[in-house]
């Protein structure tokens, strides 16, 4: 196999990039605002004041970069109510997109919902089709519970939302 020195497989197919997922520490909070603040940039997702961030620290997984230990995709599974928890802050560094790193943390964080025997898990998105591979479906909002809009207010768009609510329910474990 040949590559390019961005990581490409000639041929035009992505390698993938070899990172590992850990929790966040105080040390990643920088990196994961950089990371948020491209896309919020873009309108693809709700901008995070680094307060907010270290506030909600406990929340997130980083993937970091086996060969740089830079981190270069975060995500943030915030448990809402006794059976329910949202999949938020989802974002993996441009150059290193399309290579399963998303998947990887998207993985990361239904396992850990199984953990906390959680029944149901949810996203707001404009990639319904990323969350579809792993089994969440489409739901109306008004389906969610009124106490996850709290950070809607914040969000430049409220209140004409257009996120597309999905929700997984997740299979029994002993």
């Amino acid at each position: 196999m040949i590559f390019n020195d961005r990581g490409l497989l000639f041929g035009g197919r992505l390698a993938k990039t070899r990172c590992m997922i850990r929790a966040a520490t105080t040390k990643d909070v920088r990196a994961i605002h950089a990371l948020l603040q491209i896309f919020a940039e873009r309108g693809e997702l709700l901008p995070r004041p680094m307060g907010q961030l270290y506030d909600h620290l406990r929340d997130f997984v980083v993937a970091v970069d086996d060969q740089t230990r830079k981190v270069i995709g975060c995500c943030a599974l915030q448990i809402c109510w006794q059976d329910l928890a949202e999949i938020r802050s989802l974002a993996v560094d441009p150059r290193h997109q399309h290579r399963g790193i998303g998947g990887q943390l998207t993985q990361h964080a239904l396992e850990e919902a199984r953990h906390f025997r959680l029944e149901k898990v949810f996203t707001l998105t404009y990639r319904p089709g990323f969350f579809e591979r792993f089994g969440f479906v489409r739901i109306d909002r008004a389906q969610l519970p009124r106490k996850i809009w709290a950070d809607c207010v914040l969000c430049p768009k409220f209140p004409d939302c257009d996120e597309i609510a999905m929700i997984k329910t997740l299979g029994r474990r002993s």
